[in-house]
């Protein structure tokens, strides 16, 4: 279908194509992408005005942490120079952002790992490329994700991506997500949706913990 001003309606264009669900499992946990400060602090070059993404995220955890589910956050962390960061790190400058020592790589004070939660550092985009996340999870036996964190149209589409081809059922919160721009953070969760993973909200998301939980 083409509308009047001469463009494809996108809904119309993707309905019988990429209109499939993926149902949970019926082991999950929660996977929180990169929430640091990086991405919280407006001097920063990564800032992504990701207050009430924080906000959702907080709520998340403790929902997580009250029904026994596992919580895993990733963060970024780079040698000197960049050196373990290849390609990536020369792509993308503001990845400086993450090199070792820097506080922009700290989680935030309102939200930090506890004892019984499972911190991954990673130097790529994929919270699964490079690190011990699939197997783990595996061990774990994981099936479902839900996933949150920054930037959308980066490293949470990236390990939702893995996460599908892990076999790890995955759940992208979309309150629980944030992007330099609405542009790329509203085209992300919609091909997300569309192909790899289900995008849902935080009540959602509250009531898939608490179905998880009861599993």
């Amino acid at each position: 279908m083409v509308t009047a001003n001469g463009q494809n309606d996108l809904m119309e264009n993707y309905t019988g194509a990429f209109d499939g669900h993926l149902p949970p499992g019926t082991c999950g946990a929660l996977l929180v992408v990169d929430v640091v400060t990086a991405y919280l602090e407006p001097a920063s070059p990564l800032y992504a005005a990701a207050e009430a993404a924080l906000e959702s995220n907080r709520r998340l955890v403790d929902a997580a942490h009250t029904a026994g589910i596992p919580v895993i956050f990733t963060n970024v962390v780079y040698q000197a120079g960049g050196l373990d960061g290849g390609l990536f790190f020369r792509k993308v400058p503001a990845l400086s952002c993450f090199l070792a020592g820097s506080s922009l790589g700290n989680f935030p004070d309102t939200l930090k790992p506890v004892s019984s939660d499972l911190v991954v550092t990673k130097q790529y985009a994929s919270a699964f490329f490079g690190t011990s996340l699939a197997s783990t999870l595996a061990a774990s036996g994981v099936d479902t994700l839900l996933i949150t964190g920054f930037s959308t149209s980066g490293c949470v589409r990236a390990s939702a991506l893995d996460a599908l081809q892990h076999g790890f059922a995955p759940f992208v919160v979309r309150d629980a997500c944030a992007d330099r721009h609405t542009g790329p953070h509203e085209a992300s969760l919609f091909d997300l949706q569309a192909k790899y993973a289900e995008v849902i909200g935080e009540a959602q998301a509250l009531a898939l913990i608490s179905l998880l939980s009861e599993a």
